[in-house]
């Protein structure tokens, strides 16, 4: 997983003071220092697998000597009943570390599983579906990191990435024309410039003004097809980078691919996601 592991223990050591605190009263009351634990992590609706190694960085993170046994992949889809790892250690740092770990396995499932829904929906189009900066505050690379995992591609990672003009971009700097121009001054000559756009004005005038990539913002599939035949008619248009946003939904999403563009973006990915069901059920080990 590329995953920087220091940025893994940095967040993970966060989520567990969070959760942890001063300490597991109720495990370091019930349970003997030299108990050992057995647990399987279990799958209980279908899902698509991501941040299994996620989760065993936090019970690393709390004991070291925990083992994880698994031959499931990231990325795999399982049935309800799959078994997605056995985990064998100390009791204590199992049972204290549980919740968190649970937690960014959900999660990232979650989010996987939702990225694969739309990636198959589109799979007979040659248009990808990426994510956008909708994040959980402090999960972002986690979640994109689960976007991935699911069949999808990452936008921008953070606002330093790459010059997206947005609406309120465009309304300070004066018009889309204006503000390409600033833009185009302000950047290196090998960074390129995207424009949001919400209606057919705007997109002539971002051609006109002589984007890289142009965002059809709120457009029904029928607009988009449109606006696609527009630019690819007009001259040096015919390899425009365009993207489709705003509120496109899994049932929507082939019909922005079929209409033409490149990209499909889709907040829900990581901000509607629902976490999916996994249980770790543990017993006692002899």
């Amino acid at each position: 997983m590329d995953l920087s592991s220091l940025v893994l223990r940095e967040l993970i050591t966060r989520l567990l003071e969070e959760d942890v605190g001063y300490g597991d009263i109720t495990t370091l009351a019930t349970v003997p220092p030299q108990a050992r634990g057995h647990g399987r992590l279990l799958a209980k609706e279908a899902l698509v697998l991501a941040g299994l190694e996620v989760a065993l960085a936090v019970f690393h993170t709390v004991d070291s000597t925990v083992r994880l046994d698994c031959a499931m992949q990231e990325g795999v889809h399982l049935t309800p009943g799959s078994v997605i790892a056995e985990i064998h250690g100390p009791a204590r740092a199992l049972l204290t570390a549980e919740r968190v770990a649970l937690n960014l396995l959900q999660r990232l499932s979650g989010v996987a599983t939702a990225t694969r829904r739309y990636v198959e929906s589109i799979r007979h189009t040659g248009a990808r579906i990426i994510d956008t900066r909708k994040t959980t505050p402090g999960l972002r690379l986690l979640e994109k990191y689960a976007v991935r995992v699911g069949g999808g591609y990452n936008h921008r990672f953070g606002l330093g990435d790459g010059v997206l003009i947005k609406d309120n971009h465009i309304a300070i700097a004066g018009g889309v024309t204006a503000a390409v121009n600033l833009a185009r001054q302000a950047v290196p000559h090998l960074q390129k410039i995207e424009v949001e756009v919400e209606n057919f004005p705007q997109l002539h005038e971002a051609l006109t003004a002589g984007a890289d990539a142009i965002l059809l913002d709120n457009m029904t599939p029928e607009q988009t097809r449109e606006a696609v035949r527009l630019v690819r008619e007009t001259p040096g248009g015919e390899h425009l980078l365009l993207e489709s946003s705003g509120g496109i939904t899994l049932q929507t999403a082939h019909l922005y691919a079929e209409a033409g563009v490149d990209l499909i973006s889709v907040g829900a990915l990581t901000h509607s996601a629902p976490a999916v069901d996994i249980s770790l059920e543990m017993t006692a080990e002899d």
